[in-house]
């Protein structure tokens, strides 16, 4: 971390993150959809049994705005703590019995604690997120209210269940992660090493993002790909966080025209609310290969393969290609090395 403060590394997480957001947010979107329950349903037309391209692309931004306001906070707590605890190891692991770790060991072990602290930041706003871009916003479902603003008002008695898929988000990408960020490092590092055999290595900004992006892009479609089947039951876990909505039970009348139920200090009657069962991450699985089988586990794997490439990349691109300029812009003398 040698060259750059915290500020530096919180401002070009941040900056990355936003970036990324409004840039390929759209195919996140259409994972999204493709992974839902309700795909045939919705985007499907039952006539011809083709998909409503229309319908499948509209309201491709819906809850872009839940997820930029999270993310900065989210990427900053990531990459802080991830190149916190990566120095941390490397600094004193002379200190264990064979007197170091592997690289690989390291990114993945600093990487894994910086998803733990971000998922906890992340969750409500991916859970609210993932159920607006299922918010049908045609002409005949049309509302006044936006679809985070629709979405927002399925958890008003239950904001508790906002927080129902940190285990699944954190068990998508604690293993996503720890594929991702060894084969990042390690092709990063074998990049600069070719450039530098061959003598084309020139230690400008633009050059260092290329690399960087290349690098986390082809890593991190690798990881998407091998992780499909698990956040395709991330994906179903909060979008059934979002059906947990209280439904009304008032208990039936005595007879008297006087209900049963509760009242409240001024004798007006209180609802009695029936919270909708909620399904753990085994029964959605099940459920998932009794409908669709083993395939149903790999939908919109390839859309992932592409979205985490180009995202990752531009991800990873911007964040070290910022750190640089962050630290340069100080005067300090930093080089592409310094914040490898």
């Amino acid at each position: 971390m040698s060259g750059n403060t915290h500020t530096d590394i919180l401002l070009a997480g941040a900056f990355a993150a936003f970036t990324v957001d409004l840039l390929v947010y759209p195919l996140d979107t259409l994972k999204t959809r493709l992974q839902s329950p309700d795909f045939s349903r919705l985007f499907v037309n039952a006539a011809t049994n083709t998909v409503d391209r229309r319908a499948l692309f509209r309201g491709s931004y819906q809850g872009v705005g839940s997820v930029i306001i999270a993310t900065l906070p989210s990427s900053g707590a990531f990459f802080t703590t991830y190149e916190g605890v990566k120095a941390f190891l490397q600094t004193h692991a002379h200190s264990l019995p064979h007197g170091t770790l592997p690289d690989p060991l390291i990114h993945a072990a600093a990487s894994s604690v910086g998803e733990l602290v971000s998922c906890a930041i992340l969750t409500p706003a991916e859970v609210i997120k993932q159920n607006a871009q299922m918010v049908n916003t045609s002409a005949a479902n049309s509302s006044s209210l936006s679809p985070t603003m629709q979405t927002l008002r399925k958890f008003r008695h239950n904001p508790l269940a906002l927080w129902r898929g940190y285990s699944a988000l954190a068990g998508r990408n604690l293993p996503h992660t720890a594929i991702q960020f060894p084969l990042f490092e390690r092709m990063k590092q074998a990049i600069w090493e070719r450039r530098e055999r061959n003598g084309t290595k020139t230690g400008t900004l633009l050059e260092s993002g290329l690399v960087t992006a290349v690098s986390a892009g082809s890593a991190g479609s690798v990881a998407a790909v091998i992780t499909t089947p698990i956040d395709v039951l991330k994906t179903r876990i909060m979008l059934a966080a979002g059906d947990g909505e209280p439904v009304h039970n008032p208990k039936p009348s005595n007879g008297n025209g006087n209900s049963n139920g509760l009242v409240d200090a001024l004798g007006k009657k209180k609802s009695q609310v029936r919270p909708r069962p909620s399904r753990g991450s085994i029964a959605i699985l099940r459920e998932i290969l009794a409908q669709e089988g083993f395939r149903g586990l790999w939908r919109g794997g390839a859309l992932r393969g592409v979205w985490t490439f180009i995202g990752l990349g531009l991800y990873l691109g911007v964040y070290e290609t910022g750190r640089v300029f962050l630290a340069r812009r100080r005067g300090e003398n930093v080089s592409v090395e310094d914040v490898m």
